[in-house]
């Protein structure tokens, strides 16, 4: 499974960089009140990119993280009280022979 993440993440890299040696054009991007951004179009699609990706992936580890928490405190309580303490055995009744 770790060879397929590792695979998979190099294969992103080389296809950010193909995309980024073939489009290396300076893009204007008008912002407000007439401001104007002079860059690189790499540049900007990976901060879009980021501003897309992380907000989510920060929700999304938030989540696990939090379930997590709450599935061991589940299951240390279930630990203690799947088996309660045992109680005392009832007095063994003897027949008592009377002559």
């Amino acid at each position: 499974m770790r060879f397929l993440k590792t695979l998979i993440w190099v294969t992103v890299i080389i296809g950010l960089i193909v995309f980024a040696t073939n489009n290396w054009a300076p893009v204007s991007v008008s912002l407000w009140g007439g401001l104007r951004l002079d860059t690189k179009l790499p540049a900007l699609v990976v901060v879009a990119f980021l501003i897309g990706f992380l907000p989510l992936y920060l929700l999304h580890r938030t989540q696990i993280w939090r379930l997590k928490r709450r599935i061991l405190t589940l299951e240390g309580n279930q630990q203690t009280s799947a088996f309660p303490p045992p109680a005392s055995p009832p007095p063994a009744y003897t027949a008592v022979d009377t002559i």
